[in-house]
């Protein structure tokens, strides 16, 4: 289950906890749950699909792939995603962020072998800036809406699932053919699935998978504390957002 906004960063297998940290020492604020059950539903599935199937693919990847080949991998997706983090730092009027990402992609994308190595980082101290369509919505004063659970994606809410579709546009895995034009029959024709869609998927999913074998046990230790788990979850979402986009 991914309870995460798509954060790439060499902080990511270090800070997955991390992201939730000191949420509560900012005053409650009751969310608006009018999918209460249903939400608490889709939780417990997420949570036994991760538990049943996606930490076990992740340890078996693990074992399989070697760590550095496993960050590198990472550092890859990271810096495709470019484009959604450099629009959107644009659009919130963060021109140095902005600026950053171009010169951490320009950098990264050449020395760093296509985005596998972040000398951007290691060498100049450029940091990434992450920014989506959800925060910048959010930054100019849209509301979260009442919250949603996705299933196998987790906690939302109204606003963020909306702008999982330009976000998505954003990606450039979207764009990516990796087959040949010449195909008899495109896959997945028959099932009224689009090639594109096919491969989106199928890189969405190696994506996961790796990010999942870089923090194995960390949703457990957040979880662990948690009296019911759909309203920890729930709530750790709520506050993790609304603090990034105070930032």
């Amino acid at each position: 289950m991914d309870t995460s906004s798509e954060t790439d960063t060499d902080e990511e297998e270090d800070g997955f906890d991390a992201e939730f940290e000191d949420e509560f020492g900012d005053a409650e604020k009751e969310v608006f749950d009018p999918l209460s059950g249903y939400n608490s539903v889709m939780t417990n599935f997420n949570d036994g699909f991760y538990i049943y199937v996606l930490d076990p693919v992740a340890r078996g990847y693990r074992w399989v792939l070697p760590d550095t080949a496993r960050r590198g991998v990472k550092s890859f997706f990271h810096n495709l995603l470019f484009p959604l983090r450099f629009v959107n730092n644009a659009l919130q009027l963060k021109v140095k962020n902005a600026g950053d990402e171009f010169l951490r992609f320009s950098i990264n994308s050449t020395i760093g072998i296509l985005g596998i190595w972040d000398p951007a980082k290691e060498w100049f101290g450029l940091e990434a800036h992450e920014e989506d369509f959800g925060q910048t919505l959010g930054f100019y004063g849209v509301g979260g809406g009442f919250h949603v659970v996705l299933p196998f994606l987790g906690p939302s809410n109204v606003r963020d699932m909306f702008s999982m579709y330009p976000d998505m546009q954003m990606d450039p895995v979207n764009y990516v053919e990796t087959r040949p034009y010449n195909f008899p029959k495109q896959e997945g024709e028959s099932l009224g699935v689009s090639r594109q869609t096919l491969q989106y998927t199928e890189l969405t999913l190696l994506k996961t998978i790796n990010r999942e074998s870089l923090r194995i046990g960390q949703y457990e230790n957040l979880k662990k504390d948690a009296i019911e788990l759909y309203p920890f979850l729930r709530d750790v979402y709520e506050q993790n957002r609304a603090k990034l986009i105070r930032e």
